[in-house]
């Protein structure tokens, strides 16, 4: 999704039980008010919610920690 339109088009397809969720009703709700000037941020985040709702990321990172912890040591350390 990549506009408001493109959004209100994918929310206007779920079927009622899904849209009667929760998540989702948060979700048309955000997006109504980002429809009508509002923060879009809040509409993205709460489709993204919507769309992952058992806080799943949307990404997985291969290790815990970031890769420039193990890059720069102090001499005193090594």
């Amino acid at each position: 999704m990549r506009t408001l339109h493109d959004a209100r088009d994918f929310i206007l397809k779920l079927p009622k039980a899904t849209a009667d969720k929760k998540e989702w009703q948060a979700a048309i709700e955000t997006l109504l008010l980002a429809a009508n000037g509002g923060p879009v941020d809040f509409a993205r985040i709460g489709l993204m919610q919507a769309l992952h709702p058992k806080g799943e990321p949307a990404y997985r990172s291969r290790s815990k920690e970031p890769v420039w912890r193990n890059r720069h040591r102090l001499v005193r350390d090594r």
